[in-house]
């Protein structure tokens, strides 16, 4: 079997994550942990990136309508034991319970930077003299 190079993540590192990222948010939803600052926000989790021998998985979670996304990220990693365990219904078929560290996901952000970059004047006057152009030229 050849090794791959490749920085991508494996089809199985994929699948693991997207399970762990279900496990995850189930503990979540069921309201299992308790604390405080936890029980009274809405998390998202919208990925889980697995480590190539799938012990460590990296979880990206936003908190929603929270200013302070740093204090709910530090609640989730003092929590991250607790919710280790309590994942084991839903990944008994695995042979190493991974472990899960949360990280702020700042995807959103970029997102948003980017499409308010699209929408700046100085963008939507090179795109109009952009498609100007294509036409003279198509002409």
């Amino acid at each position: 079997m050849t090794k791959s190079t490749s920085s991508a993540p494996s089809q199985r590192m994929l699948r693991v994550g997207e399970q762990v990222r279900a496990a995850v948010t189930q503990v979540l939803q069921r309201g299992e942990v308790r604390d405080p600052l936890l029980e009274k926000t809405v998390i998202s989790i919208s990925e889980v990136r697995m480590s190539p021998d799938l012990k460590i998985g990296t979880a990206y979670v936003t908190p929603l309508g929270v200013a302070d996304h740093q204090g709910v990220i530090d609640a989730l990693n003092r929590n991250a034991k607790f919710i280790r365990g309590r994942m084991g219904a839903q990944l008994r078929q695995m042979k190493y319970m991974p472990e899960v560290r949360f990280r702020d996901d700042t995807s959103f952000d970029n997102y948003k930077k980017i499409d308010a970059l699209l929408r700046s004047p100085e963008v939507q006057r090179d795109l109009a003299a952009g498609t100007d152009n294509d036409t003279d030229e198509q002409v």
